[in-house]
């Protein structure tokens, strides 16, 4: 007899992934005012119903495409580093965030967005709430978790989260979304966060935290 009914948890995920995938190839080909859900729901064997009641609609299901792409930096400040040397949860979190804006589809996205943004507002809120936004706030969370220990001097945790992120993006990055420059491979990637935590690192840490000695290795 086979059993009909809602998908099991481990299929839905599958389904969402494989929504979100077709999503970002279709974003990607055709920026985001001229592509139609219905061209979305058609590629990704989905009703538009269903498209409706996960995301509410094309700026929801682009906000979810950008949700995805931060999960690996943010979940870095939540896997037990926490415990450790800030100068280890910071690398960490630097170079997952740089592999993750570097890459071709990140930087095409980015485009789009600048593009498109002024066209469509509810476009540009969706990016920076579920982009910028949301890994300010986990870096903000992180640093007054830091300041409670001593690792960090009393200086505003915002403040603290945003010198973070406009130390890591730099110039290289400006370069990359204007195509003057390759797309950097793992290694210099690892010299990148390094070079830019250590550097971050001389100017706020409290002067009684220990254990940081700017090794660039």
């Amino acid at each position: 007899m086979i059993k009909c009914g809602r998908p099991r948890k481990g299929e839905e995920c599958q389904s969402r992934d494989r929504l979100l995938d077709t999503a970002l190839k279709l974003f990607l080909e055709y920026g985001y005012g001229s592509l139609s859900l219905e061209t979305i729901a058609r590629e990704a064997n989905v009703s538009m119903r269903t498209i409706y009641n996960q995301f509410s609609g094309k700026a929801g299901l682009f906000g979810a495409v950008i949700k995805r792409a931060s999960d690996p930096f943010i979940s870095v400040l939540s896997e037990g580093l926490l415990e450790g040397q800030p100068e280890e949860a910071l690398t960490a979190f630097a170079r997952q965030f740089l592999l993750g804006i570097t890459r071709p589809d990140a930087v095409r996205i980015r485009a789009i967005l600048i593009g498109e943004s002024l066209q469509f507002p509810d476009l540009a809120m969706q990016f920076y709430e579920q982009g910028p936004q949301r890994t300010l706030n986990h870096l903000e969370q992180f640093f007054i978790r830091q300041q409670q220990v001593g690792y960090f001097a009393a200086i505003d945790p915002g403040l603290l989260a945003e010198q973070f992120i406009s130390s890591l993006r730099g110039e290289r990055v400006l370069r990359l979304q204007l195509g003057l420059g390759p797309t950097p491979d793992e290694a210099q990637i690892d010299i990148w966060a390094r070079q830019a935590t250590s550097l971050f690192l001389r100017g706020c840490l409290s002067d009684g935290a220990d254990g940081f000695n700017g090794d660039q290795h």
